[in-house]
C-alpha cells in the first residue's frame, strides 16, 4: 500500500528536520564550550587515549579517531591537517602543507603528531569531562572537553551547515587571555582578530565579532620597477592571490611584465612593472582591483547546549572565563578532597600500627570479628581523623602486610603529614580567592607559552582605495561629429575646434554638454550615438569649475555664470538655462582664473562697444541658477581672452568693464541669428 501524499510530506519534514539538527549540531559548527567541532573533538581525544610522549603515523591516528567518527578518514585526515596546522593543540612532523601557498599536505602515511604541551596542559581532565557512548557503544567519547583557554576564539571556525553558517575570526592568544584576567577584574578590554598568514586588518567595523573587517597584504616598494608582496590576506594564499593580479593584468587594470613567486617559510611574492609605471599607482591597483585586499563578513554562530546561538567576541570570553573559574574550582575541590583522603589514610596507619591495634585480632577467627574489633579499636582516637572510619579504611588497614609493619619509619610517615597538610592549606586558601587563583592560573600560561604566540597581523585603518582613482586610463573616448556617435571603439582623426579625444578608465563617467544647454552623464560605452551638436565631453570630477557664457533666445540677451561638477543620475537629461530655439552657448571655459571679452552691437551713444569678463568676480552657484546679465545690448561676438589684457585694461586707467573698443569686426565666430539682426534698428531706438 503507498503512503498518502500528506504521510509522505510529512515523512520528509520530520527526516529533513532531522538531518539539520545532526549537520547543525554534529558537523558543522563548533560548540561554546571547548571551541571545536565533534571531528576534532574526536581527533583530540584519540591523541589522548594514545598518548606514550612519541609522535604516531597520522594514518594510523585516522584509524583509531574512526572508531569515534563515523564519516571516513578523508573528513578526519581535512580537520587533522587543518586543526595542526593552526599551531597551537598538534605537535607536528613531516609535511602538513604550507598555509602560505596553499600546498596539501602529503600522503597520511607519510606525517606523524602527538598531542602539544599546551594541549596537554589545558584541554583534559577525566574528573570534569562527560562522557557518552560513541556511535556503535564500543567506546566513550567526550561531549565536550574542559578546555582552560578560549579555543573558539583563539583557533576561530568556519563552517556551513542547514539554513545557518559561521566564520569566526582567530585571535592572538596572549590578548585573549589578558582579556579574561581583565574580565575577573572588572576592567574594560578589546579584542580583536589575529591571523596567521601576517598582514594588515583594519577592525574599525568588526562590531565585537559580527560586523566587518578589511585585510590586506603587506607590500613594500623594492625600486621604481619592481614592488614585493611579502605578506598576504587571511583567506588567501599566494597561488589564489597570483591568480587574482594575472587576472587584473589581462583586464588591462594593472600592467606588469611579469609576477613571480619565491614562497618558502616566508611569503616572497616580486613583480616586475611595465615601463612608465609608477611602483606607488601599482600598489593603490592591486589594492583596488585584486586579492591584495579582501573584505570579510565575520558570523559569530555556536552551539550553547543544544541550540544555535549568534553571539559576540565578548560574550563568548566572559563565557569562557565564567567557565574556568568553574572548572578550577572543581578542579580544587576534587584536589582537596584526595588530599583529605590521603591525610586521613596515613593518619589511620599510623596509629594502627603505632598503637599496636594489629595485636587485638591475633584470637580473632572469623572476618566478621576482625572488622568489630578494628573499628572498636578506633573509636578513641576517632577526633584525631579527618572523617569517621568506613569499611573500606578498616580493609585498607588489614591489607598492610607484616614486613610493613615491621619496618614502619614514624619520622617519615610525620613527614608525608605534614606535606600533605600543608597543601591541604594552600588549596583552601585558593578556594576562598578564586578570582586571584584564576588570574595566577592565567599569569603562568602566559608566561609558559605567551613567548611562543606574537601578534602576526597589524591593526591598520585603511584609507579606501578608489576604484575609479587607481584604474589606469587605458581607453582613449572618441567624438565623431559627422557620424554622431561617441566610445572607445570610434576611429577618427581629431580636427581643430572638435572636442578632444579622452583617455579613461572603464570607471570613469563621461560628461556630455550640448550647444543648446542641455547636459547628461554617461558611464565610459564602446560605442553610442550622441548626436551632432556636442559641444564638449570631459570626465566627471568634483572638483571641475565651469565657466558660461550663453544667450537667452527668449530675452535676446547675454548671462554669465559659474558652477561646480552638479548632481546628478546617470544618463538623465539636464539644462544649464531654459529651452529655446536661440538659445546657445556662445562660450565654455574650466577652471580658474580665466577671462572673456564681448564685444557688443554698436551704438552711437555708448562710450565702449566691450565688456570683459573676470570669471573670479562671479560667484560659483548651482548648475541651473540664471547668472548674472552682461549687457541690455545685443551681443556681436564673444571670446576667451588672456590675464595680460586685464592688465592691460587696468595700466590705461579705464573704468571696470569699459575700454575701447580695439577688437576686429569679424563676427564669424560667434555671429547674430537672422532674428536678432532684423531687431537690430528697433533696439537701438528704444536705447535712445
Amino acid at each position: 500500500m503507498e503512503p498518502s501524499p500528506g504521510k509522505l510530506h510529512k515523512l520528509f519534514d520530520e527526516n529533513f528536520l532531522e538531518y539539520t539538527s545532526y549537520v547543525i549540531r554534529e558537523r558543522a559548527i563548533p560548540a561554546i564550550e571547548d571551541g571545536l567541532k565533534p571531528v576534532q573533538r574526536r581527533i583530540l581525544q584519540t591523541l589522548f587515549n594514545m598518548e606514550d610522549g612519541r609522535y604516531h603515523k597520522v594514518a594510523n591516528l585516522v584509524g583509531e579517531t574512526m572508531k569515534l567518527h563515523p564519516h571516513g578518514d578523508q573528513s578526519i585526515f581535512a580537520a587533522l591537517v587543518n586543526l595542526a596546522n593552526k599551531g597551537y593543540l598538534i605537535d607536528r612532523q613531516g609535511n602538513f602543507g604550507n598555509i602560505f601557498t596553499g600546498d596539501q599536505a602529503s600522503a597520511a602515511r607519510y606525517i606523524e603528531c602527538r598531542l602539544s604541551p599546551l594541549a596537554k596542559e589545558v584541554l583534559f581532565n577525566k574528573d570534569l569531562t562527560e562522557f557518552v557512548d560513541s556511535y556503535d557503544g564500543r567506546m566513550k567519547e567526550p561531549v565536550t572537553l574542559p578546555a582552560k583557554i578560549p579555543l573558539l576564539l583563539l583557533q576561530g571556525a568556519e563552517g556551513i551547515a542547514v539554513g545557518m553558517a559561521t566564520k569566526i575570526m582567530p585571535h592572538n592568544f596572549c590578548e585573549l587571555l589578558e582579556a579574561q584576567k581583565s574580565i575577573l577584574r572588572g576592567e574594560e578590554f578589546t579584542i580583536y582578530p589575529d591571523f596567521p598568514q601576517y598582514g594588515f586588518v583594519d577592525v574599525s567595523n568588526y562590531e565585537d565579532g559580527n560586523g566587518k573587517i578589511r585585510c590586506r597584504a603587506r607590500i613594500e616598494e623594492k625600486n621604481d620597477k619592481t614592488i614585493t608582496i611579502k605578506e598576504i590576506p587571511y583567506t588567501t594564499t599566494t597561488q589564489s592571490l597570483i591568480e587574482s593580479v594575472e587576472k587584473a593584468a589581462k583586464a588591462g587594470k594593472i600592467k606588469i611584465i611579469s609576477i613571480s613567486d619565491y614562497t618558502a617559510e616566508h611569503v616572497e611574492i616580486e613583480v616586475k612593472l611595465a615601463r612608465g609605471i609608477h611602483a606607488s599607482d601599482t600598489i593603490k591597483a592591486l589594492y583596488a582591483f585584486t586579492d591584495c585586499e579582501v573584505p570579510i563578513s565575520p558570523n559569530l554562530t555556536l552551539i550553547n547546549g543544544n541550540h544555535p546561538e549568534t553571539v559576540s567576541v565578548s560574550d563568548v570570553l566572559r563565557y569562557n572565563t565564567e567557565k574556568l573559574v568553574v572548572d578550577l574550582t572543581r578542579e580544587l575541590e576534587i584536589d582537596l578532597g584526595r588530599l583529605k583522603d590521603k591525610l586521613h589514610a596515613r593518619m589511620l596507619e599510623q596509629i594502627f600500627i603505632e598503637e599496636r591495634l594489629y595485636k587485638n585480632i591475633e584470637e580473632k577467627t572469623t572476618y566478621k570479628d576482625i572488622i568489630e574489633t578494628v573499628d572498636v579499636s578506633l573509636l578513641p582516637y576517632s577526633e584525631e581523623l579527618i572523617r569517621p572510619v568506613a569499611l573500606e579504611d578498616i580493609e585498607r588497614l588489614l591489607e598492610i602486610k607484616i614486613k610493613r609493619i615491621s619496618r614502619f619509619d614514624i619520622e617519615k610517615q610525620q613527614k608525608e603529614i605534614r606535606a600533605i597538610n600543608k597543601d591541604i592549606k594552600v588549596i583552601e586558601k585558593s578556594l576562598k580567592d578564586m578570582i586571584g587563583y584564576t588570574v595566577s592560573y592565567l599569569d603562568d600560561l602566559l608566561t609558559k607559552y605567551g613567548p611562543s604566540f606574537p601578534r602576526k597581523t597589524e591593526l591598520h585603518e585603511f584609507t579606501e582605495v578608489s576604484v575609479r582613482k587607481a584604474a589606469f586610463s587605458n581607453l582613449t573616448v572618441c567624438y565623431d561629429r559627422e557620424t554622431g556617435f561617441l566610445g572607445h571603439q570610434i576611429k577618427t582623426e581629431h580636427e581643430e575646434g572638435e572636442p578632444e579625444p579622452i583617455n579613461c578608465s572603464e570607471y570613469d563617467r563621461l560628461f556630455l554638454l550640448y550647444a543648446s544647454g542641455i547636459y547628461k552623464i554617461i558611464p565610459v560605452t564602446e560605442k553610442l550615438f550622441v548626436g551632432h551638436d556636442i559641444e564638449w565631453i570631459g570626465k566627471v570630477s568634483k572638483n571641475l569649475i565651469f565657466n558660461l557664457v550663453y544667450r537667452d533666445g527668449k530675452e535676446n540677451l547675454v548671462y554669465v555664470k559659474r558652477f561646480k561638477m552638479p548632481s546628478f543620475i546617470m544618463e538623465k537629461e539636464y539644462t544649464l538655462f531654459p529651452a529655446h530655439k536661440r538659445s546657445k552657448i556662445l562660450l565654455f571655459i574650466l577652471g580658474k582664473d580665466k577671462y572673456a571679452r564681448v564685444n557688443l552691437m554698436p551704438s552711437a551713444r555708448a562710450r565702449t562697444n566691450v565688456v570683459d569678463i573676470d570669471f573670479e568676480e562671479y560667484l560659483i552657484k548651482g548648475a541651473a541658477a540664471k547668472g548674472k546679465r552682461v549687457s541690455n545690448r545685443l551681443v556681436r561676438r564673444v571670446y576667451e581672452t588672456t590675464e595680460k589684457m586685464q592688465a592691460e585694461k587696468k595700466k590705461n586707467h579705464v573704468l571696470p568693464g569699459i575700454i575701447p573698443d580695439t577688437t576686429p569686426t569679424d563676427t564669424s565666430e560667434t555671429s547674430l541669428p537672422d532674428e536678432f539682426q532684423k531687431n537690430k534698428i528697433e533696439n537701438s531706438n528704444e536705447e535712445e
